[in-house]
């Protein structure tokens, strides 16, 4: 789910680390302060109605919300296994620096997620819940969350549509209890989880020592150089995904 601002950092050395976070940052200071200037200055939503809920509140909603998109990421490339021979193969490279880059990785994806979700969902999904009602608002953000995906290396129809599916994931996320937190857990858990499992995130191939994937065939149902958001399988588990964020925010908001 990373967007084009990522996509020309291909797979990531340790020495472009510094790079993507101050892109990252930037973004960060950009988004941040629109929302800011915006929703708080110029249209008075409190921190609360912005879904930006306190650290007490926010984190097992970031947990669940990791939660929960890992598995969706892990279940879509389990599913290989069987229905189109995926095949994971030690590479040489040791268990001790695969744990590193993960930790690196980990540091670049949760600034990146924080980005995504403040310009994309946030503000954005707020006004639109407001103004024209939530399916509406979860739809459209979706749609514009999708189009940011466009240009990304590789991308194909059914990649579109299933990033559409993870923007759809996302936004009813943002409203189940956490609020943003939950949103950028699960942003953070499905990248991470399959970059942990040697596959690209949405084109982009990020290289970790250890481990490489082949995903089989057919690329239709696997993802192929895209990585598993342009296979079938994930259509399948990112909308059993939707199915339970859906359930989740509908007993959050009854409670």
């Amino acid at each position: 789910m990373l967007g084009p601002s990522e996509r020309t950092l291909g797979s990531i050395p340790r020495d472009a680390a510094w790079v993507v976070l101050v892109q990252a940052g930037v973004g960060l200071a950009v988004f941040g302060a629109l929302t800011w200037l915006v929703g708080v200055k110029l249209l008075r939503l409190s921190p609360r109605q912005l879904r930006w809920l306190p650290a007490r509140e926010g984190l097992p909603g970031l947990g669940k919300g990791f939660l929960l998109a890992a598995l969706a990421g892990l279940g879509t490339l389990a599913l290989g296994l069987p229905m189109a021979g995926s095949t994971w193969r030690l590479d040489g490279g040791s268990f001790g620096a695969y744990l590193v880059r993960l930790a690196l990785l980990a540091g670049i994806f949760v600034p990146a997620a924080l980005q995504e979700e403040l310009s994309f969902r946030c503000l954005p999904l707020v006004l639109l819940d407001r103004d024209a009602g939530r399916f509406p608002a979860v739809l459209g953000t979706a749609l514009l969350f999708a189009a940011g995906h466009w240009w990304n290396p590789g991308i194909t129809p059914l990649g579109v549509v299933n990033v559409g599916l993870a923007g759809v994931l996302l936004a009813v996320l943002f409203f189940a209890p956490g609020g943003l937190w939950t949103a950028v857990g699960a942003h953070l858990g499905w990248n991470l989880s399959v970059t942990a499992l040697a596959a690209p995130v949405s084109g982009l191939p990020f290289e970790v020592p250890w481990i490489d994937f082949h995903p089989g065939r057919p690329e239709w149902l696997t993802g192929g150089g895209f990585g598993p958001e342009g296979g079938l399988l994930a259509t399948l588990c990112l909308l059993a995904g939707i199915e339970v964020a859906r359930r989740w925010t509908t007993r959050g908001e009854a409670a």
